[in-house]
């Protein structure tokens, strides 16, 4: 028996903490989304890049925004293309208008896989960017096995600033950090 009431104490709070430290580990565990496989290499269909402009009624998309979009896709696939894991299919003309008149990917109900093993890809990848204002947009970059019809590659970013270069170094950001292995 303790008779140093602060001693003892001390040890009760200690005891609490390594209780609630072990809980938390424990819930943590349990609640963690579950790791994705990332695509190590493949022929990847590049389906687009989306963009959510969330004041579009008092700010519309620019042409600058516009032009952005076309120069963010190219860029995702000469990185992707660049690394020597990546083959880019083309998407043909026709399947680029099916892609633009239905709905957005990633909201399509799995036509993203579709599209991808129709033209003989290994992944389906898109990219979409949500702009909340001309401080603070998103980039967030999907990939999906296509014979698997399951996620491998969800990453988000966020972007500070509404210009070519910050969309670029964005891109790059994630690719170099999250996607592709470091070039040494």
């Amino acid at each position: 028996m303790l008779r140093n009431p602060d001693h003892a104490r001390r040890i009760q709070q200690w005891i609490a903490c390594a209780l609630a430290l072990c809980f938390a580990a424990a819930a943590g565990s349990a609640f963690a989304a579950p790791t994705l496989q990332l695509p190590k290499s493949g022929k990847v269909v590049v389906l687009g890049v989306g963009f959510e402009n969330d004041n579009s009624m008092y700010e519309p998309t620019s042409a600058q925004e516009t032009a952005r979009l076309r120069h963010i896709e190219q860029q995702f696939k000469d990185r992707l293309q660049a690394s020597g894991l990546y083959t880019i299919v083309p998407v043909p003309a026709e399947t680029r208008a099916k892609i633009d008149a239905g709905q957005p990917m990633g909201s399509c109900g799995g036509c993203e896989a579709d599209y991808a093993a129709a033209l003989g890809g290994d992944i389906a990848a898109w990219i979409n960017i949500q702009k909340v204002s001309n401080l603070i947009l998103n980039l967030n970059v999907y990939m999906e096995d296509v014979k698997a019809r399951k996620m491998v590659f969800v990453h988000s970013v966020d972007i500070r600033g509404n210009t070519d270069e910050s969309w670029s170094r964005s891109l790059d950001y994630l690719l170099k950090n999250y996607l592709l292995p470091p070039q040494g």
